[in-house]
């Protein structure tokens, strides 16, 4: 059986794509420079302290205002915020989240002996691709089993003192929330589109073949455009 070739994109198809991609990385832009900056406060904030004497609780101390500044964006709900540390940065354990979350901003605690507590967090994307990139990253859409058990985009930026990476500030948005505030604009541009990651998953669609969450898989032969989104790991995709 022979395999017709997508077809070309047209001009016009192109300029939507060109156009969703402008409302995407508008969006997200919001949110990187503003944790950006959170991240040189918690630098500033841990580096004023000998390294000897940092703890996990010391560390909740320093980070905790900062993790509720996150949280407090003026017009973008963030469900959860904090800092992870850099293996070996505290003197009474390997690794540790300083995590607040949820409309009460719990600080987030792992039972004892949870099997949550002996993550590596350096495998995980929204720590690997900072503390390697030294750059700001968003992660995501996925199902967030550490913290939240909701599906969620993590954004990242890693945290250094002295030109030492020390760990990564993060927040979470949950993924209806950016399907909240992204899809009355890329529908607006009267074209069945998706917003997928570098796997393929769905994160938004208003294409009525596929949902938040679905996968598009290599290949599809529907495809007729694709265009990665400025500053963020995010494709636009139109497909026939």
């Amino acid at each position: 059986m022979v395999t017709e070739p997508a077809p070309a994109p047209s001009a016009a198809t192109s300029t939507v794509a060109q156009r969703a991609a402008d409302v995407v990385a508008t969006y997200f832009a919001a949110h990187l420079p503003r944790l950006e900056g959170y991240a040189a406060d918690m630098a500033d904030a841990i580096g004023a302290h000998d390294a000897g004497t940092l703890t996990a609780t010391r560390i909740d101390d320093l980070i905790e205002p900062h993790a509720y500044g996150l949280l407090d964006h003026p017009d973008e709900p963030v469900y959860g915020a904090g800092f992870i540390t850099a293996l070996d940065l505290l003197s009474d354990a390997p690794s540790h989240l300083a995590w607040w979350q949820g409309s009460d901003r719990r600080k987030l605690v792992f039972p004892a002996q949870s099997v949550k507590q002996a993550i590596d967090y350096r495998e995980l994307e929204w720590f690997r691709v900072p503390s390697t990139t030294g750059a700001a990253h968003v992660a995501g859409p996925y199902v967030d089993y550490l913290c939240s058990d909701e599906y969620t985009m993590t954004a990242a930026a890693p945290v250094v003192v002295d030109g030492v990476f020390v760990g990564v500030a993060g927040l979470d948005v949950l993924v209806d929330t950016v399907e909240r505030r992204l899809t009355p604009s890329l529908r607006a541009l009267h074209t069945p589109l998706l917003l997928v990651n570098g796997v393929g998953r769905v994160l938004v669609s208003t294409d009525p073949r596929f949902a938040s969450g679905d996968v598009l898989r290599p290949g599809h032969p529907d495809v007729v455009s694709r265009l990665r989104c400025t500053s963020i790991d995010l494709d636009v995709v139109i497909a026939a």
